[in-house]
């Protein structure tokens, strides 16, 4: 079965010149021009990945990305504007995985969805399916998080990037090793997204996320992952 992507956007020539080239790589494409009929089509399909645009009719991309994580852990990519860092921001604290900002190279976006849907379905061949720090535990193999029995909510980049840090804990991990260790490429002068997923993985895993003793920072080192349990 092909790997399937749903593209949301208003600008069908350049979504048909994307879908045209995905489709020549073996990805299965549908396009949604309208942000409520792309809603149906999740609700009605298996989606692999969604690919997002910022400006939409009606519907922005940043309620868009609401209401998709309310019912769904699928991987979103979101377009944005060149220039536009406040966007690229608040689409990952909203629950977006990885941003592109257009105009894009295709093979760049193709690279980009292929690394977000192994992330999504990559199992666990080795080792332990459960990490547990403390009051924390990681399911690998379902995916899940919990702390103190509770289940907490990720997206699957923010998974993998918890479970990088749980893997090397007592390490300080620079933001570049963490990138490269998820995403396969470092980071991009000026790039904060890597700390704004941080910042939403503490929301979920620290009972302080304004103090917080399991993922701490050093500044201008990296990050270092700790029990946070005496």
């Amino acid at each position: 079965m092909k790997d399937s992507v749903l593209i949301i956007d208003d600008d069908e020539i350049l979504a048909s010149m994307v879908a045209e080239y995905l489709q020549g790589h073996g990805l299965e494409v549908e396009h949604a021009a309208h942000p409520m009929r792309g809603l149906a089509l999740l609700k009605t399909r298996r989606f692999d990945v969604v690919v997002l645009d910022v400006m939409l009719p009606e519907i922005d991309g940043f309620e868009m990305v609401s209401r998709i994580r309310a019912n769904s852990d699928i991987p979103i990519l979101m377009l944005t504007a060149r220039g536009e860092e406040t966007d690229r921001i608040v689409g990952l604290e909203l629950g977006a995985d990885d941003y592109l900002p257009k105009p894009f190279n295709p093979r760049e976006l193709l690279a980009r969805l292929r690394a977000l849907m192994r992330r999504q379905r990559r199992a666990v061949t080795a080792g332990a399916t459960v990490l547990r720090v403390g009051s924390l535990e990681i399911d690998l193999s379902l995916r899940r998080v919990r702390l103190d029995g509770v289940e907490r909510q990720l997206t699957a980049y923010q998974f993998d990037l918890l479970v990088a840090l749980a893997q090397n804990r007592g390490r300080v991990m620079s933001r570049d090793e963490l990138m490269q260790s998820v995403r396969g490429a470092g980071l991009e002068p000026f790039d904060r997204s890597i700390d704004v997923h941080i910042s939403r993985i503490r929301s979920a895993v620290e009972d302080d996320p304004k103090n917080p003793v399991r993922i701490l920072t050093l500044r201008g080192v990296g990050y270092l992952f700790a029990s946070g349990d005496s």
